[in-house]
């Protein structure tokens, strides 16, 4: 039997690693921005990303590589982006041996955006005649 009262309990609520490494990757591409940062900003942005971070390099790691993996076949300037946010991370503690394993899921998950959902099947061709 359906319990619509129960539904909001069948999804997992964001958990504080979600929430902060949302918060992370929000920060990092903010502040990595389309050009190229100055001494300064680069600074600055790595100050707030540590206050942010707490010493979570697992965290860093995973916004790193999925900035990587997801942009690697969008046009040259989100490549340029993904690696600033990459850049940010590592200046920051990212723990390089976790960073692969992340592009890899970036990959994946760019991969999947390509595809149309189940629930939308691609339109059929109107029938002619």
């Amino acid at each position: 039997m359906f319990d619509s009262g129960k539904m909001a309990r069948d999804r997992p609520r964001p958990d504080s690693d979600r929430m902060l490494s949302v918060r992370l990757d929000a920060t990092a591409t903010r502040r990595a921005r389309w050009g190229a940062m100055t001494e300064e900003q680069a600074a600055a942005a790595v100050d707030e990303l540590r206050e942010i971070a707490g010493g979570r390099a697992d965290l860093l790691s995973e916004v790193a590589g999925l900035a990587l993996g997801t942009t690697e076949r969008k046009g040259p300037e989100y490549v340029a982006r993904g690696q600033a946010v990459a850049e940010l991370c590592r200046a920051v503690g990212a723990d390089e041996s976790l960073i692969v394993g992340w592009i890899e899921e970036g990959r994946r998950r760019a991969e999947a955006r390509r595809h149309a959902p189940f629930s939308e099947p691609t339109r059929r061709q109107p029938r002619r005649g």
